[in-house]
């Protein structure tokens, strides 16, 4: 899988670079130093993934964010930890924050490759219906039969949704409010642009984030009332 890097510090470019050249699962075919060069780059190359500065001159790492074609995942770098939020609405793969650690970034490229797979062996991929209490997805020559009590949390990523149950993963070609439609309300609560939880998985929450096993889902600002109100009792953490 190929990957470019967007960053505006020198620095900051040559160690990202040195870190991602140990990975054997990546291939560094570009490195900017603001966002406008690398749209130009984009507009002949096909990448995989971007390793994206947030804060640029001119064009932003979120600004730019928002014009990339949902084929090419993108993973956030920056100082800045207020960002993280509004990254996941972007529908970033993942968000690491300046100095990253080598073992926090390895984990971010699985992630990626893991995502990039799924993406390209659901071409055909749909959700074919529901019923009182599961949902028939179909995948590639397959149909899958998963129960509501299953699923943990629905992931949106651009065009697509990724569905997490305690064995798998599924990916489908459908966007995360045509599925929150097709589950039940009273089960699943959309708490952010990017993720929708079964109630009944949650493990723990505090103001911002819900965790769910090894998942830590953010709870976007405006799903946040509906969430304290539907889930715990209009009541937030002092």
């Amino acid at each position: 899988m190929n990957c470019i890097i967007v960053d505006d510090e020198p620095l900051a470019r040559e160690e990202l670079q040195n870190m991602v050249r140990e990975s054997s699962q990546l291939e560094v075919i570009g490195i900017f130093s603001n966002a406008l060069s690398a749209l130009d780059f984009l507009k002949t190359n096909e990448v995989d993934l971007i390793f994206l500065d947030i804060e640029m001159p001119k064009v932003s790492g979120l600004e730019f964010a928002a014009q990339i074609s949902g084929q090419t995942l993108i993973i956030f770098t920056t100082a800045y930890a207020q960002y993280a939020l509004k990254s996941y609405e972007l529908d970033a793969i993942d968000y690491l924050l300046k100095p990253i650690d080598p073992t926090r970034l390895e984990k971010a490229i699985s992630k990626s490759i893991a995502y990039k797979t799924l993406l390209s062996e659901s071409t055909k991929s749909t959700i074919e219906g529901s019923t009182a209490d599961f949902l028939m997805v179909k995948s590639e020559r397959r149909y899958y039969k998963i129960r509501f009590k299953d699923i943990r949390f629905i992931e949106g990523l651009k065009d697509y949704v990724v569905i997490y149950t305690q064995t798998q993963k599924l990916i489908t070609a459908m966007n995360l409010k045509n599925i929150h439609q097709k589950i039940p309300s009273d089960l699943f609560l959309r708490v952010s642009k990017s993720y929708v939880v079964h109630v009944n998985h949650i493990d723990s929450f505090d103001n911002h984030t819900i965790y769910i096993g090894d998942f830590e889902i953010p709870i976007g600002e405006v799903y946040k009332n509906d969430f304290f109100d539907k889930y715990a009792g209009g009541t937030q953490l002092l």
